[in-house]
């Protein structure tokens, strides 16, 4: 059998291309409508599946957050708690308040101008010693006690291990008020005085190991050589004038 193509050769060119055409329009139609299936899942998700999922926990935290303030003295549970996690942090920073009698024993000076104390104030949050005290030796003993509270020098290390020694004064801000004569208790004439001065920094802290006061006089007092002489009394009374 003979077959005789009578279309002519552009006619089949453009039947080709029209059916190129309806191909690539179809393969366009199917992906379309996959994407437009895909975004239809994806709205469904956030909007369906997350709106449940954030309600469940939502719900959850609120059940969680009763059962939680249900609890008998929580509140004082958790303020307890609290408290514990500073208290390693406060020790740390905690002062050792008993080196005050190393500094004492320290900057009293030597006869003749000995003198005592009757009080004795420490505010641990500006290491100020606050003394009242009297001395036999009037104003001399006085003035030797301030330069040798001037004097002092408080050596220590900054740690354990360490071989050297580091050396600071010990006092700034020395001030001395109400200096006046008195009676002690056995009626003998005395200066009454009330001196206080700033401590180094170093002088009460756990950092400072090994730690001492010395002045050029005396030697030094360490914690461990400490040895507390008399060196309270009686605040001195008014002088009373005989009539």
């Amino acid at each position: 059998m003979i077959e005789i193509n009578l279309v002519p050769d552009v006619k089949q060119e453009l039947i080709k291309a029209q059916q190129v055409r309806a191909t690539v329009m179809m393969v366009s139609m199917i992906v379309g409508a996959a994407s437009i299936g895909i975004v239809t899942l994806l709205a469904l998700y956030v909007f369906t599946v997350q709106t449940v999922r954030g309600a469940l926990v939502d719900n959850g935290i609120k059940t969680e957050s009763k059962a939680l303030t249900d609890v008998e003295d929580i509140s004082k549970t958790l303020t307890i708690q609290n408290q514990l996690t500073k208290i390693s942090n406060l020790n740390s920073n905690k002062k050792i308040t008993s080196r005050i009698f190393s500094v004492l024993t320290a900057i009293i000076p030597p006869e003749p101008n000995v003198v005592k104390f009757s009080t004795i104030k420490l505010d641990t949050a500006t290491n100020t010693i606050k003394i009242d005290g009297q001395a036999s030796n009037s104003y001399a003993a006085l003035e030797v006690f301030k330069k040798t509270i001037e004097g002092a020098k408080v050596k220590f290390k900054s740690s354990s291990d360490d071989k050297e020694y580091t050396n600071v004064t010990l006092a700034s801000e020395i001030s001395t008020k109400d200096v006046s004569y008195g009676q002690d208790s056995s009626g003998k004439k005395v200066l009454r005085f009330t001196i206080s001065f700033k401590c180094a920094e170093e002088t009460f802290s756990q950092a400072s190991k090994d730690l001492s006061v010395a002045v050029s006089a005396k030697g030094d007092v360490t914690d461990s050589k400490l040895g507390v002489p008399n060196i309270f009394t009686n605040r001195a009374k008014d002088i009373t004038e005989d009539k």
